[in-house]
Parts: C-alpha cells; sequence; structure tokens
C-alpha cells in the first residue's frame, strides 16, 4: 500500500523555515534588519503568515521584533555562547546516559544511521553537515525516551549552530579536530549500543568540551 504524501506546509511554515535557512547560513547577518512588507513581496505571502513565523523565530531567540513591525536578527555574544555550553555539559552527558539505559532496537537503527550519515563540518559546506550532526545528537535526544530533555536540547540546537558557523568561518577545525570528533562520535554510540552508560556519559561530556560551541566564547571575548 503507497503511504499518504504528506500535507504541504502551511505559509507560516514556510516561511519559518525559509527565515530560519537563511539566518543560519549566515544570509540573514546578525544585527541585520528585517523588513516585513519587503520580505512579504520576495517570498509571495501576505504580512500575516509571515507575522506568526517571526513570533516563532522570536520565541526562540533567533530574531528580535520591535515596534515598528520591523525585526532585526539577534546578535551572537559572549554570554549567551557560555550560557549554551554550560547548559550542555550538562544535559548532553545526561542523554547519553539515559540512551544507553533506555535504547530500543530502532533506537539503536536510528543511531547508527545517523553516525554513517555524518560529515566534517566547515564554513564552505553549507548546511548539510550541520544538520547530520544536528540528526545525529537528535537520535540521542530519542533515545533517551525522557521527552522534557529532548524538548530542552532540541530548543538550544538553532542557536547553538549559529556559534558553530561563527567559529568555523573564524577557526576552521584542523584535521587532527576532525579525527578526534569522528571518534567521539562513533565512541559514544558503541556505548549507547553496549548499554555502557557511564562510558556513554563520560564520552559526550569530553565531547561537549570540545566542542565548537566552547571554543567560540574565546572568540566573542577577543
Amino acid at each position: 500500500m503507497n503511504a499518504f504524501p504528506r500535507p504541504a506546509p502551511t505559509k507560516s511554515v514556510y516561511v519559518y523555515e525559509e527565515l530560519r535557512r537563511r539566518i543560519l547560513a549566515g544570509t540573514l547577518e546578525q544585527g541585520q534588519r528585517i523588513s516585513q512588507e519587503q520580505l512579504a513581496v520576495e517570498l509571495g505571502v501576505s504580512t500575516t503568515p509571515l507575522r506568526e513565523a517571526l513570533r516563532r523565530l522570536e520565541a526562540e531567540g533567533l530574531v528580535m521584533l520591535d515596534a515598528h513591525r520591523d525585526a532585526r536578527v539577534t546578535r551572537l555574544n559572549a554570554e549567551e555562547a557560555r550560557s549554551l555550553f554550560e547548559v550542555r555539559e550538562r544535559l548532553d552527558p545526561l542523554a547519553a546516559q539515559l540512551a544507553a539505559d533506555r535504547r530500543t532496537d530502532a533506537d539503536c537503527e536510528v543511531i547508527e544511521a545517523a553516525l554513517a550519515d555524518l560529515e566534517p563540518l566547515s564554513a564552505s559546506a553549507g548546511l548539510e553537515p550541520l544538520l547530520a550532526h544536528r540528526a545525529f545528537h537528535r537520535s540521542i535526544y530519542t533515545a533517551s525516551h525522557n521527552p522534557l530533555l529532548m524538548s530542552l536540547l532540541e530548543g538550544l540546537w538553532d542557536k547553538a549552530d549559529r556559534y558553530r558557523q561563527l567559529i568555523l568561518e573564524s577557526r576552521p577545525d584542523s584535521p587532527e579536530d576532525r579525527e578526534r570528533v569522528r571518534q567521539e562520535h562513533a565512541a559514544i554510540a558503541e556505548a549507547i549500543f553496549a548499554g555502557d552508560s557511564r562510558t556513554a556519559e563520560r564520552v559526550m561530556k569530553k565531547h561537549v568540551r570540545g566542542s565548537l560551541g566552547h571554543h567560540v566564547i574565546d572568540i566573542l571575548e577577543a
């Protein structure tokens, strides 16, 4: 039996996804003003779905709305980068620990597939490697079977990706860094498959501490 086709996204969802893509790709730069009237014409929508999309992006901390019906892409700063790192340093290892304890065979299959799709991150590679990186970590969050933890970590990811993009443009990973990250991803997955919660937690904490999001704090403070 053929699967039913996926419904077309609403105009609000379409605008949200397009603006989010432009922000994460850096097409809309930090601090840049977004004219609602101009953007509505460009995307071929009314201001109603545009406004809905901007409110959603505002809730995620990607834009700021002002009283004049326009918006501005939020600026990156060291304080937010440090806050993101502090939260991820604690929650990502917890998710890995729970995933090792609670993963199902189906969870392991998703994690294995996401691991196989990983590519080295670089500023010139576009969004695809970032999306694959996100999918790998999301597969671990899902395997934790803790909906609140999943929601918290998922909500941090868009903000974190903007900081990853910044450091990729400022200080690209060396071949040694890329190999280290590859080994850490593999070790995290192996520990989860083996049900070794202690190792999964330990390797994930090491992975977060060596992450791009951690190193970007120094750049922003400088």
